[in-house]
C-alpha cells in the first residue's frame, strides 16, 4: 500500500468508526460486536503507523494522544451562552406562562407550545465545526467567554469528531451539514461512573468529588486529556449558537437537526401545550430521576417557536423565552447522633453518621456515609454537629456540610478506633483507609473469607458457594476456615435443606482439598494486595508458609512483583495472632501443600501475556497453563510489562488501551500456533 491508497483506507476506517461510535454512544444501538470494532481500530493504527503524515486531528485514534497542557486559552462566545431563571414553585411556573403570553400579546385563552426537556446537572459546553470537523470546545464560563477545553471535549466519545454520522451509507460525508455549526450541550458523569471514581479516589487516598457535578467538571478542566479520558462523561446537546447555511423554525426542528448530525439529545424531551402540561411533565420527571442513571435537578421549559423566541428576546443575563423549574431540594437539616464504623468485606473501616431522622426527596434518612477520616477531618464533623445531608440518585446518603455556628460547645470530635470493632484485631491505615487487620478471624470478614478460601483458584471446594457459607456462619457452625475441616456429615445434615448425599459430597470435597499447592494456600489465606500472581511469586520465593510468615518488609521488598503497600500487608497479616492460629489449626486438620516448583525454563521466558475477551478454544485457566509451561507469565491488566495480548470475541477495554500503548496482539488461533511451534 502506498501513501494514496492509505489515506483512502483510513478515511474509509475513520468514516467507519465514528460511525459505529455515533451507533453506540449516541444511539445506544450497536450494530457490530466489541470485537468487530476494536479490529477497525486496530487497522486503523496499523495504517496510521505506517503512514505517520496521514494522520489528522479528526482521527479517532488522536482522541487521548494529546500531551498536556499548561493553562486553558479562553474563547469567547459569538453568541451568549445565557443561563436560566429559575422557578421553585407551579405559581413561579404560572407567571412566566402569563408573562411569555403578554409579551407576545395572545389570548388568555391560547396555550403556548413548550419544550420541556430535563435540566442536567453538569457542565455547558459549546462544540464549534467548521466544515463538519470538530475544531473548538469551551465551557460557558461567564457567557461572554469560556475557557478552551477543546482537546479534553475530544476525549468524549459521544462527542464526533466529525458530524453527519447519522447517514445510512456511512461514508463520513458531511452532507447537509453547515459550513460552520455551533453545538450547545450539558457534559455530565453518570452516577456509576462517580461512585466509581470516589472508590478508586478513596482508595488511592484522595480527595472525593462532593457529587456527579463536581466530578464532571474536574473531569473536564484537566491539564493533561489522558485523565479526562479516563473519566467516564457523557453528554446531551440541547441547542445551537451561530450556524452558517441552515435555519429552523421551531426549538423542536433545532433538537431534530443535532441527532440528524450526529450527537445526542436528550430521549426524554417532549413538546408540551400550556402550563398544565408543562406542569405534567415536572411531576413525571420528577418520578423518574433516581433512575435515571444520572443527575437532573429539575426540568427546562422553552418556547418551541423561534420566532416567539426572537420576539421576546433575553434581559442581561437570561433568555425572556425559557425558565428552569426546579424539584424539591434533596438536602435536609439534622444533626449527627453519633458516629459509628462498620467493617467491610474487605476489612476497610467506614465511619458512618447516625442521624436524627430526617426526610430527603421523600426517603426518611438515619445515616449517612461519611467515607474516611480525611473526609470528616476536611468537613470537620463532629459528634452533636448540626449538618446538611443530602441523598442523590442512588448514591448513599452522605453529610454535605456542618454549620459550625450551630454549635453548642458540647460536641465531640470522633477519633477513630485503634481496634477493629468487630474482632479487637489491630487497625492500621493504607492512604486514606483503615483497615481491620484481624483478616480470617474477624466476624465482619469471615464469610467472605471463607467464600473466598473455598474458591476455584484457591482451595476449589466444589459445592461450597457463597449461600451455603452464610448458611453455615449464621447457624455457628463456621467461624472461620480452619472451622471447615472439623465439619462432620451429621453436623450437615442437622441442617434445613441438607441430605444424606448433599453432605457427603462436600465432605468429600473439603477432604479433598487437604491436599494442595502452596500458591493456591497463600492465595486462598486472602491477603489483602496478594492475587493468584504475586501467591505464586511468594510460593517460589519463600517455599512454605513459615517463611512467609517470618519474612521481614526489607525481604518482601527484595522480591520481584512486591511494593511497598503490599509488604506491609503481609507483614501485617502474619503479625495478627488470630491470623496465625486459624493458619496452626488448619496445620492440625491436615492441610498440606506440595513443595513449590522452580519458574520452567523455556522459550517464553521473560514474556508476559494478557488474555482479553470470550476465548472459545481453551478457558483462562488452560491458556495460562500453556504459557507458564513455556516459561511464560500471565497479567491481569494491561501495562508495560505486557509483551503480548491475546484478544478473543468481544474484547473491550483492555484491548483499546493495549491498541493505544502499540502492544503486541494476536487472536485465539495466532496464540496456539504460536504455542504449538515451541513444542
Amino acid at each position: 500500500m502506498d501513501e494514496k491508497e492509505a489515506v483512502k483506507e483510513a478515511a474509509r476506517l475513520r468514516a467507519e468508526i465514528e460511525y459505529h461510535n455515533y451507533r453506540y454512544y449516541s444511539l445506544d444501538s450497536p450494530e457490530i460486536t466489541d470485537a468487530e470494532y476494536d479490529r477497525l481500530m486496530h487497522s486503523l493504527a496499523d495504517v496510521e503507523a505506517a503512514f505517520p503524515r496521514i494522520i489528522t486531528l479528526e482521527s479517532p485514534t488522536q482522541r487521548v494522544g494529546a500531551k498536556p497542557v499548561s493553562a486553558f486559552g479562553s474563547v469567547r462566545h459569538n453568541i451568549p451562552m445565557l443561563s436560566l431563571d429559575n422557578a421553585f414553585s407551579i405559581e413561579e411556573v404560572s407567571e412566566f406562562d402569563q408573562r411569555v403570553k403578554r409579551l407576545l400579546g395572545l389570548a388568555h385563552a391560547d396555550e403556548v407550545e413548550y419544550v420541556c426537556e430535563p435540566k442536567l446537572d453538569g457542565l455547558a459546553i459549546e462544540l464549534c465545526y467548521e466544515n463538519g470537523i470538530f475544531t473548538r470546545g469551551s465551557t460557558r464560563g461567564d457567557g461572554a467567554v469560556g475557557e478552551d477545553v477543546t482537546v479534553n471535549l475530544r476525549t468524549i466519545k459521544a462527542i464526533p469528531l466529525r458530524l453527519g454520522l447519522s447517514m445510512p451509507d456511512r461514508s463520513g460525508r458531511s452532507d447537509g451539514v453547515p459550513s460552520y455549526v455551533e453545538l450547545r450541550g450539558e457534559v455530565f458523569m453518570p452516577i456509576d461512573g462517580f461512585n466509581g471514581l470516589n472508590m478508586a479516589r478513596a482508595a488511592a487516598g484522595e480527595a472525593l468529588f462532593a457529587n456527579p457535578r463536581n466530578a464532571a467538571a474536574g473531569s473536564l478542566r484537566q491539564l493533561d486529556p489522558k485523565v479526562t479520558a479516563g473519566r467516564q462523561l457523557d453528554i446531551f446537546c440541547y441547542g445551537t449558537g451561530l450556524v452558517d447555511g441552515a435555519a429552523f423554525k421551531t426549538h423542536l426542528d433545532t433538537l431534530g437537526f443535532i441527532k440528524k448530525i450526529g450527537l445526542k439529545v436528550s430521549p426524554l424531551v417532549r413538546l408540551m401545550k400550556g402550563l398544565d402540561g408543562v406542569c405534567s411533565y415536572h411531576a413525571e420527571m420528577e418520578k423518574m430521576r433516581d433512575g435515571l442513571g444520572y443527575e437532573i435537578d429539575g426540568v427546562v421549559i422553552k418556547v418551541n417557536s423561534l420566532d416567539f423566541q426572537e420576539r421576546l428576546g433575553a434581559v442581561t443575563r437570561s433568555p425572556r423565552w425559557a425558565i428552569a423549574f426546579k424539584f424539591a431540594p434533596r438536602e435536609a437539616l439534622t444533626r449527627v447522633a453519633d458516629i459509628i464504623v462498620g467493617v467491610g468485606r474487605t476489612g476497610a473501616l467506614t465511619p458512618v453518621a447516625l442521624l436524627e431522622p430526617v426526610v430527603v426527596g421523600g426517603v426518611t434518612i438515619e445515616r449517612a456515609t461519611l467515607h474516611n477520616l480525611d473526609e470528616i477531618e476536611r468537613k470537620d464533623v463532629r459528634i452533636g454537629d448540626m449538618v446538611i445531608v443530602q441523598r442523590a440518585g442512588d448514591v448513599i446518603p452522605e453529610v454535605c456540610r456542618v454549620l459550625p455556628e450551630k454549635r453548642t460547645g458540647q460536641e465531640r470530635i470522633f477519633v477513630m478506633p485503634a481496634a477493629c470493632p468487630e474482632c479487637g484485631a489491630t487497625v492500621e491505615r493504607t492512604g486514606a483507609i483503615h483497615f481491620c487487620t484481624g483478616g480470617l478471624a474477624c466476624r465482619a470478614q469471615v464469610k467472605e473469607a471463607i467464600t473466598h478460601f473455598a474458591s476455584k483458584r484457591a482451595m476449589d471446594i466444589d459445592g461450597l458457594g457463597p449461600q451455603n457459607v452464610d448458611q453455615f456462619v449464621d447457624t455457628g457452625l463456621l467461624k472461620d476456615v480452619a472451622g471447615l475441616y472439623a465439619i462432620k456429615e451429621e453436623d450437615l445434615m442437622a441442617i434445613e435443606r441438607w441430605g444424606a448425599k448433599s453432605a457427603a459430597n462436600l465432605i468429600a470435597a473439603i477432604d479433598k482439598s487437604r491436599h494442595t499447592t502452596l500458591e493456591r494456600l497463600i492465595y486462598g489465606l486472602g491477603i489483602r494486595g496478594v492475587g493468584e500472581r504475586l501467591a505464586k511469586v511468594l510460593a517460589r520465593r519463600f517455599r512454605s508458609i513459615e517463611g512467609i510468615a517470618k519474612a521481614s518488609e526489607e525481604a518482601l521488598l527484595s522480591t520481584d512483583e512486591i511494593g511497598p503497600e503490599t509488604a506491609r500487608s503481609i507483614t501485617s497479616f502474619f503479625g495478627e495472632t488470630h491470623n496465625i492460629g486459624v493458619i496452626e489449626k488448619l496445620e492440625r486438620a491436615g492441610v498440606e501443600y506440595e513443595e513449590p516448583t522452580e519458574a520452567p525454563a523455556g522459550r517464553l521466558a521473560g514474556e508476559v501475556f494478557l488474555f482479553t475477551g470470550t476465548l472459545t478454544s481453551f478457558s483462562r485457566e488452560e491458556a495460562k497453563s500453556m504459557v507458564e509451561a513455556h516459561g511464560g507469565s500471565v497479567a491481569a491488566s494491561v501495562g508495560k510489562k505486557v509483551t503480548c495480548v491475546v484478544a478473543g470475541a468481544e474484547a473491550g477495554s483492555k484491548l483499546d488501551k493495549a491498541v493505544k500503548m502499540g502492544l503486541k496482539i494476536i487472536d485465539e488461533r495466532e496464540f496456539l500456533a504460536l504455542v504449538e511451534g515451541l513444542k
